[in-house]
């Protein structure tokens, strides 16, 4: 099927768009050490040749989240290492997926016309303009490989469909559940059995590696996120079975105000294009939306974070579905679009640039001046917003208040901003370093402007 050259001028003036937005947004030192600085310094050090440690918590990159993307991705980096190759790949993978989206609303035998709605839909839903804001997560590559996942399964292409559910797991352990449910779907409501049978078993197995055997292997501890669902259980095998063995508990949890909140954010930007009869699409998401219903973790329930990542792209199918079957509210391209847009700009983060990513614009300049200062190959202390900016080195540790005591002698550079600390909860810990330092005769104050400090060892 031909991809209309209107297509990709959208893909190109979105990529650029994200690009644009991201850059910006940690040229103005908003950008984070959790998580642009640390896999950040994973690429950085995997292209060196070095274990991807992560120094911020000495935590290996495969026992995160048994992320294996990370080791292709850290050929861009061999090339030259930028933290803006993680810009650029974000904006490439979030902006890709309209042509899938365009190819599988246009098998579904929507017109030129809705099928390309159906793309603006999906570039005005809030999350892919937040999400792109949000550093840089792996997910969003599994994004528009879910929708060529589908794509595949839907053609009866076999080879494609197994490479892109090996690039969907390689992006982060929990997208197994999404795979294995998708697997469900697939099975039962497409008649794609080979593919269904397939996907369920690669997803099924993928689960148990990483979560028994990979991420207690590199991290000696269970998956992370497991603290957050610590009413079913301590590990992923006691969760499960509490999550069969105790549904009352797991319905105390789902009915909340903030759950509430989360599905009408979840749902309005595409309410309208939504019918209960087409909703099968949504058995895929199911994993995604049950564990982010089940924690108290605010992150997992809003449009900001990555976390909605793995539900949108069967929320949408489901739009199509229902356009395809002539039962949606609205049809008429102006009315949709108009829709999206007022939704767009009623959640979209875009307002950010002139609020909160001004807050500490008059020590920006300093904090650049300063980070020039800092030699390769050196060991340094610094604020969290400061760090993705100084990641390309193996030793690179946070001043913040979660890391106390914090012995000033590790380190070769200690650059500090007691204007911003980073966190919020931090701020006496930067201003103690600071009185610290000035006392130390092991170290010189070597940069002192609008609240920021760099420090350097004289031995």
């Amino acid at each position: 099927m031909k991809i209309p050259r209107k297509l990709w001028l959208i893909f190109g003036i979105s990529s650029l768009v994200l690009f644009f937005c991201a850059s910006l947004r940690h040229w103005l030192f908003q950008s984070n050490a959790l998580d642009l600085g640390w896999f950040d310094q994973s690429l950085y050090l995997i292209s060196q040749g070095k274990p991807p440690i992560v120094s911020f918590s000495e935590d290996h990159i495969l026992g995160d989240h048994a992320a294996f993307i990370f080791y292709p991705l850290a050929l861009f980096y061999v090339i030259y290492s930028n933290v803006h190759w993680l810009f650029l790949i974000q904006a490439i993978a979030l902006s890709i997926s309209i042509v899938l989206l365009w190819l599988l609303a246009k098998q579904a035998g929507l017109k030129d016309n809705l099928a390309l709605t159906i793309v603006g839909v999906y570039l005005l839903y809030p999350l892919i303009f937040n999400v792109n804001l949000f550093d840089f997560h792996s997910e969003v590559i599994a994004l528009p490989t879910i929708f060529w996942a589908v794509l595949a399964a839907r053609s009866k292409k076999i080879l494609q469909f197994i490479i892109a559910i090996i690039l969907i797991l390689s992006c982060k352990a929990v997208l197994s559940l999404t795979v294995a449910a998708m697997g469900v779907w697939l099975l039962f409501f497409e008649n794609r059995k080979k593919y269904g049978i397939l996907a369920l078993f690669l997803g099924v197995f993928w689960f148990i590696i990483t979560t028994q055997l990979i991420i207690p292997q590199f991290s000696g501890d269970e998956v992370a996120a497991v603290g957050r669902y610590s009413f079913l259980g301590d590990s992923v095998i006691e969760i499960l079975t509490n999550l069969i063995l105790k549904p009352n508990i797991i319905l105390s949890r789902f009915f909340t105000l903030a759950n509430l909140e989360y599905i009408i954010l979840l749902f309005i930007p595409v309410i309208w294009g939504l019918s209960p009869r087409y909703l099968t699409p949504l058995v895929a998401a199911i994993p995604a939306l049950t564990l982010n219903l089940l924690t108290d973790y605010q992150p997992q329930k809003d449009l900001v974070h990555q976390y909605s990542i793995p539900i949108l792209p069967f929320l949408l199918l489901s739009v199509i579905a229902t356009l395809a079957a002539n039962k949606s509210l609205f049809r008429q391209p102006k009315y949709i679009i108009l829709w999206s847009l007022i939704a767009f700009l009623a959640l979209g983060k875009y307002g950010y640039f002139t609020s909160r990513y001004l807050e500490q614009i008059e020590t920006v300049s300093a904090m650049r001046e300063a980070v020039k200062l800092v030699p390769t190959e050196v060991k340094v202390l610094t604020s969290p917003q400061i760090s993705p900016h100084l990641t390309h080195r193996s030793v690179i540790k946070l001043a913040i208040k979660d890391r106390e005591p914090i012995n000033v002698k590790e380190f070769d550079y200690i650059l500090l901003n007691t204007r911003y600390p980073g966190w919020e909860n931090s701020q006496d810990t930067v201003n103690n370093l600071v009185n610290q330092l000035e006392n130390n005769s092991n170290f010189i104050l070597s940069y002192k402007k609008d609240g920021v400090f760099l420090f350097n060892s004289i031995d």
